[in-house]
């Protein structure tokens, strides 16, 4: 389970090495995604709070990056914050998840990015519940939600 500890670590002394690496241009990203989904995740971008489609959403499954769809987190780990965006308490795995510091705005927060593509997601906080501590607090429009299908 990582805490905030490795987040920080990552952050100051270089990330886990993703399982693969997606590289596209500008150009071949512009055209796959929307022009919000492009602003967010490539120009690091936010959502209006409590705006995004994920922002509710209960559904069992896995959330996937919306540019290379690479896992990034599971339902089983989503909680309601009450911050107006989606919220992890931990990525599906620990090399799923980049990071960096953000001094943007006057603050000092961390980042966090798909690890695969550099696709921008949103920041992580150590204000999150027990037992690591840490809100991932993700912009919904960065994330597919590849639902959880029930077989009888």
């Amino acid at each position: 389970m990582l805490t905030w500890k490795d987040v920080i670590n990552f952050s100051v002394n270089g990330n886990p090495t993703p399982n693969t690496r997606v590289e596209k241009s500008n150009a071949e990203w512009k055209s796959q995604l929307s022009s919000e989904q492009y602003r967010i995740t490539r120009q690091k971008g936010t959502e209006a709070p409590h705006s995004g489609a994920h922002c509710s959403t209960l559904e069992a499954g896995k959330y996937n990056c919306v540019c290379c769809h690479a896992p990034l987190f599971d339902s089983t780990i989503k909680f309601e914050s009450s911050s107006g965006w989606p919220s992890f308490t931990q990525p599906i795995k620990p090399n799923a998840i980049k990071y960096e510091k953000d001094t943007a705005f006057g603050m000092v927060r961390v980042e966090v990015m798909c690890n695969t593509c550099d696709s921008h997601l949103g920041h992580v906080f150590p204000d999150g519940p027990e037992p690591s501590g840490l809100r991932y607090c993700v912009n919904s429009e960065s994330l597919i939600l590849e639902k959880e299908i029930n077989e009888q």
